[in-house]
């Protein structure tokens, strides 16, 4: 194939030429006069599956000849003369070896690393570990490194590298994959610098960025028919490459590694010629992108070579630039794009690091039934089995709460056998019975009890149905060690009951088609590698199942569009396209910002000779380099996300202000027109996502037919009806009723409560035993109600003290009340109920606490926990005590009968208890029943509207229907609006 050389052949393919397409041409170049056989003995090794199948599809499209042998670079065991090294150790069961350190290291050295972070130390240290490897340090050259300026962190990690390589030198597992391949070649180019195989080996696609391939690719070049092919070599900076082999600080420019490579290999970069005789479709292009990226020392050749490159309308006429206001204009935009192309068959790609970004693009295609063809799948702990199996595991870590228990009965894979529709309609039932009563907490016995009491029609079903939901997710916390075998163990089972349901009798579907089936072998994996030794918290655990699981990817898609795809930068390489989209272009996304590493530093990397971050900024440069060749090119960034104003990528800014230098010395203004072309679609984006104008909602005040309106009204709806009346007409006439919120917090409705109950049972226990009505015994009666119904630690220990703070002054006030009355009646008893003839009405209430005095009069006391309201807010809004007043007056209290009423008053129990007398000698009861009549008797009128917020106290404070009333769309100052309802 080749003639003889005394120097090692590495060729290149420039930018825009279809990489895959190029190898093969240029095989048939210098195969056309061999014989047949020829073919068959030549072999490939290429540095992606990707890249593979793309040559396979090729050679199979024809003619008719004998394939090359096509290896994986990574496997060299067939080239080997005698028996292949034992295979290497998993990454699995590696990272688990290491993640027992990490978890030590974290334990002992506080500060060093959260405590969650122990699986993400041990995937970093075993990446680390296998850079080492594949750049030929030792744990020894890391221990040899002076850390004396440098802070104790990095020592500490200096350190405990070498016992992490101690260890693992020290167990009897096989080398790491990286190790095994560098031994691997190492053999090789020794055995070949003895024994040089004739046959020919062509390295297919690798720039030599590692230290390992770039050995590799050395001893390949040198063999007599051995070569060196590389992808996107740039053959316009003749004069460059010297000036960036004087800058030791040019790892970010995307020709960089193919320097590197040609000084290891003692030839220079203009010694690498074309592999083939392919056209390049945009060498106009590629000049200018060449001259955008040169390295900073020596961008004053804009001023000379500049003006010299020509054709920029050429080069640029088909590049697009779509600046968008936000990430959501960018995704849509690209998705008008991409519709486009899928409706002309043009054969459109996607290329960017941003994830997210995909998936608001791919959310943007829905619209029109376009599944693009996804090169890297979904992570699979997004998958379903993979949020069910971290939902499981979070029931062995902590507590239990009602947001995490109606998240897993909600999951699709939860009871997944036959009988879910039922299981659904008994969580939803459950969910609005503990929205309305509140369960913070479920345990076995309180959630068995509540579930009949959701559906009192299907008690028993209910019942049984708790029973199993109580069954496999309460009390499954655990709070000692346990070895990894058994905890997967533990997850696998507890998983798997939980997506058969009840009885048992079917599997579910969480093991089921390619995320289940991948999951399931996820956890078997572990299984297999786990180490008995290896002892895990329940976090530990969670945290380690969670990252072994995101470290996966699933391909599951249906028939996705067969022209539409998106790549990452890696497919980009081998496969065209006829439009490609590089989305994304801010700086910190394209090119990534290079990741923290807990072990080294830069210097620390440098002074061992491992890769500095610089090298992936200069790998993704190239691949932009590569892409931006295409025939068509759109290049689009967001200038603002997350409220915050983005950087252009740093090659956007090359780009730009070359051009624009160049505009101002007389070029086309290129860089104009390829914004206005963005323009035009940002444009088209704009008017797809406009929204038609929606007229604001009015202040509303519905007038209901007097039928549907409430003639039972409690007292404390009064208050709400004066200040609120919407609130009254949604309760009543609509029969909504607020629900609590799932995740429930200790509000101050909740205090109330058991301000109430700790009062209620210390009073009645002073009138058994009068040496009762002491602090201590307050104290006691306020913990012993806390305790039981609080499950917040916090907000108990919180209310306990103002219970303390406030404890003299209830005893000392209550002995007075109990020298005045004597406590009667209690809440469960002090029911009234009156009846109002003249508007065919009756008012209930319940009040607090009524005592009755030596002469038979009564007093009506009734508890705060905020400020008691004020006489003119008695007078005017809050009214309770002195409609109750009346009512008692009225014989509405049965087990009173018509009493005098000598004193009504609140008690406040806040940080500055109080109390305050209710006016009644100026608000008697026949004047206060006037005026409740003449109240209620106004809203049985056909034309009285119930207007929403009528006289709330603050316009800061949210009441219960201010979304149903649209509040927000107007506000207080506006009119009501009465609108008559039939």
């Amino acid at each position: 194939m080749f003639d003889p050389s005394t120097s090692p052949r590495v060729f290149g393919c420039a930018m825009g030429v279809d990489f895959p397409a190029a190898v093969i041409r240029g095989l048939e170049e210098r195969l056309e006069n061999a014989t047949p056989d020829a073919w068959a003995r030549v072999t490939l090794l290429v540095n992606t599956r990707r890249m593979s199948r793309r040559l396979r599809d090729l050679f199979d499209a024809g003619p008719a000849r004998l394939l090359p042998r096509i290896r994986m670079i990574t496997d060299l065991d067939d080239l080997l003369p005698g028996d292949a090294l034992p295979r290497p150790t998993s990454p699995l069961k590696r990272r688990l070896e290491l993640v027992a350190l990490t978890n030590k290291l974290i334990e002992q050295q506080t500060g060093f690393a959260p405590e969650t972070a122990g699986f993400d130390m041990a995937d970093s240290l075993a990446t680390l570990m296998d850079e080492m490897q594949g750049e030929g340090v030792t744990a020894a050259d890391i221990a040899n490194l002076d850390v004396s300026d440098q802070s104790g962190h990095w020592a500490r990690a200096q350190a405990f590298i070498a016992i992490a390589q101690s260890y693992i030198d020290g167990s009897k597992t096989a080398p790491d994959a990286e190790g095994r391949q560098r031994e691997t070649v190492l053999y090789l180019a020794a055995h070949w610098a003895e024994n040089p195989i004739t046959d020919p080996v062509l390295v297919v696609g690798s720039t030599g960025s590692r230290g390992t391939t770039q050995l590799l690719m050395q001893a390949i070049a040198a063999l007599p028919q051995g070569a060196v092919i590389l992808p996107g070599f740039d053959f316009d900076m003749p004069n460059v490459w010297d000036d960036m082999a004087k800058d030791k600080a040019g790892e970010d420019h995307p020709q960089f590694r193919f320097l590197k490579l040609a000084q290891a290999m003692g030839i220079h970069p203009n010694d690498i010629t074309a592999w083939s005789d392919n056209a390049v479709p945009t060498l106009a292009r590629n000049r200018l992108i060449s001259l955008a990226l040169r390295p900073a020392p020596v961008t004053n050749a804009w001023r000379t070579e500049g003006p010299k490159l020509g054709d920029l309308d050429v080069a640029t006429a088909p590049i697009t630039l779509v600046e968008a206001d936000t990430p959501r204009a960018e995704a849509v935009t690209i998705a008008m794009r991409l519709r486009e192309a899928a409706e002309t068959g043009q054969r459109a790609a996607l290329i960017t690091p941003d994830r997210m970004l995909t998936r608001q693009v791919t959310a943007a295609l829905d619209r029109w039934n376009i599944l693009p063809d996804d090169s890297a799948g979904t992570p699979l702990h997004l998958t379903p089995p993979g949020r069910f199996l971290r939902h499981v595991a979070g029931l062995f870590d902590r507590q239990l709460d009602a947001e995490a228990l109606l998240t897993l009965l909600k999951h699709p894979l939860t009871h997944s056998s036959h009988g879910r529709n039922d299981h659904i309609l008994k969580t939803q039932k459950l969910e609005l019975r503990m929205r309305k009563t509140g369960l913070p907490y479920p345990d076995r016995d309180k959630l068995i009890r509540l579930a009949p009491l959701a559906d009192k029609n299907h008690a028993e079903a209910m019942e049984l149905w708790a029973q199993w939901v109580a069954d496999v997710t309460c009390s499954k916390s655990i709070s000692g060690k346990l070895s990894l075998t058994e905890w997967v163990n533990r997850h696998i089972a507890l998983a798997t009951d939980i997506a058969n349901g009840p009885d048992g009798s079917d599997a579910g579907e969480l093991w089921l088609k390619k995320t289940g089936q991948e999951a399931r072998k996820t956890m078997e994996d572990v299984l297999a590698e786990s180490d008995d030794t290896v002892e895990l918290t329940a976090s530990d655990y969670a945290n380690l199942i969670g990252g072994i699981l995101s470290q996966g990817e699933v391909r599951d898609r249906d028939s996705p569009h067969a022209s539409i795809m998106i790549w990452g930068t890696l497919e980009a390489r081998v496969q065209g396209a006829d439009l490609v989209i590089l989305a994304g272009l801010n700086d910190g996304t394209w090119p990534e910002a290079p990741k923290p590493d807990p072990w080294l530093n830069r210097k620390m990397r440098q002074d061992a000779g491992l890769l500095l971050p610089e090298r992936r900024i200069g790998l993704s440069a190239h691949d932009f380099q590569q892409a931006i060749a295409a025939p068509e090119v759109w290049l689009t960034r967001s200038i603002r996300s997350d409220d915050a104003e983005t950087i252009p990528s740093r090659w956007i800014n090359r780009l730009k202000n070359l051009s624009v230098g160049l505009a101002a010395q007389g070029a086309p203004d290129v860089w104009s027109q390829m914004q206005e072309r963005g323009a035009v679609w940002l444009a088209r984006a704009r008017q797809l996502e406009a929204a038609s104008d929606v007229d604001k909602a009015k202040r509303p005040a519905p007038c209901p037919p007097v039928s549907a309106r409430p003639r039972r009204m409690t007292v404390t709806e009064i208050q709400t009806l004066i200040r609120d009346p919407y609130a009254i007409y949604a309760k009543h006439c609509l029969r909504l009723r607020a629900l609590k919120p799932l995740v429930q917090s200790p509000d101050a409705l909740l205090r109330g409560i058991l301000s109430h109950d700790v009062m209620e049972h210390f009073v009645k226990a002073t009138l058994d035993d009068a040496s009762t009505l002491s602090t201590d015994a307050l104290l006691e009666q306020a913990r012993q109600v806390l305790d039981a119904e609080v499950p917040w630690p916090a907000a108990r220990a919180l209310w306990f003290a103002r219970f303390q703070r406030a404890a003299s002054w209830i005893v000392e006030t209550e002995q007075t009340r109990q020298s005045i009355a004597t406590p009667t009646l209690f809440e469960a008893d002090a029911v009234g109920r009156l009846t109002l003839p003249s508007i065919a009405t009756t008012l209930e209430g319940r009040a607090d606490r009524i005592d009755v005095d030596p002469n038979g009069d009564v007093i009506i006391y009734d508890y705060k926990t905020g400020k008691p309201p004020a006489k003119k807010q008695q007078t005017h809004f809050d009214k309770q005590l002195l409609i109750e007043a009346a009512m008692v007056e009225e014989g509405a209290f049965g087990k009173l009968g018509p009493r005098s009423v000598r004193a009504a008053q609140f008690i406040g129990l806040g940080s500055t208890p109080s109390t305050e007398d209710a006016p009644i000698a100026d608000e008697p009861g026949q004047k206060i029943l006037a005026e409740l009549v003449s109240l209620l008797s106004a809203y049985l009128e056909g034309d009285k509207g119930y207007a929403s917020r009528r006289a709330v106290e603050k316009d800061t404070h949210e009441r219960d229907y201010d979304q149903l009333a649209r509040f927000g769309e107007w506000d207080v100052s506006a009119n009501p609006e009465p609108e008559v309802l039939t």
